[in-house]
């Protein structure tokens, strides 16, 4: 049912790479740094497991949201601003400008080789931390890539476990759910991206795809890690269904 290579750049960025098309998920190519928002202050501790001439040209940046530095840091920015397509949130292309596409979810748009192949991207609903975190955290969304000579492909962007993954499950049945962890915590106790749990229940949601998790790593503001991820799998015995991937080595998974 088909194959896709990701290869993990660091925190929140992978490559995928399905049908010939080369996908990058929210850019950040910066050194270890500090980043002063608004309300916080983030730390990067790690630079990414390639540059951007590494990665070299895509056919589109997936942005789930620009507002965040560990989404989009100042070197993804630039990356992301040179690319053929960027696709965010609406309000993120406004103020990004450029080539940046704003979608809501549900919108869905189409990326076409020269040889008539197309890849469906659709934008998913997304919400970055508990109820009522809207005004605070901002707009966010994740994506849907679809053909049909695939199963659908879902990166969550940054989200936690609610009702709009739900239906994201009740709408595609994905054999690859790329998941943003890392159970980020930058104020209170909450958790602003998804936890152990989260990943549980969004894998249960998609009972057979394979979960692939990134952004648990390479930022401080992280509260659980890749053992966490594997020890919540392992207790519940689907630890088959998780797959942890090696920063910047192309990695193969069949959808099935």
């Amino acid at each position: 049912m088909g194959t896709v290579k990701i290869t993990l750049i660091g925190g929140p960025t992978a490559l995928i790479e399905v049908g010939g098309f080369r996908l990058l998920t929210d850019p950040t190519f910066d050194s270890p740094g500090e980043y002063k928002l608004p309300h916080v202050t983030l730390t990067k501790l790690s630079g990414p497991a390639l540059t951007a001439e590494q990665v070299g040209a895509v056919d589109a940046v997936l942005l789930s949201h620009d507002q965040h530095a560990d989404n989009l840091d100042n070197a993804g920015r630039t990356y992301a601003m040179r690319a053929p397509r960027l696709l965010t949130t609406q309000v993120g292309a406004k103020r990004l400008g450029g080539v940046a596409e704003g979608l809501v979810p549900w919108d869905s748009v189409a990326l076409t080789k020269p040889d008539g192949t197309s890849l469906t991207i659709t934008a998913t609903p997304a919400r970055h931390g508990p109820a009522g975190i809207e005004p605070l955290a901002g707009d966010v969304i994740g994506f849907i890539l679809s053909a049909p000579w695939t199963r659908p492909i879902y990166v969550t962007g940054d989200t936690v476990w609610y009702a709009g993954v739900a239906d994201v499950a009740q709408r595609f049945d994905a054999g690859l759910v790329l998941l943003f962890a890392g159970a980020a915590k930058t104020r209170g106790a909450f958790h602003l991206t998804m936890s152990a749990n989260d990943a549980l229940d969004t894998a249960s949601a998609f009972p057979d795809a394979t979960i692939v998790p990134v952004h648990y790593e390479g930022w401080a503001h992280f509260s659980e890690n890749a053992d966490d991820l594997v020890q919540s799998f392992k207790a519940l015995r689907v630890s088959e269904r998780l797959r942890l991937l090696d920063r910047g080595v192309p990695t193969e998974i069949e959808m099935g």
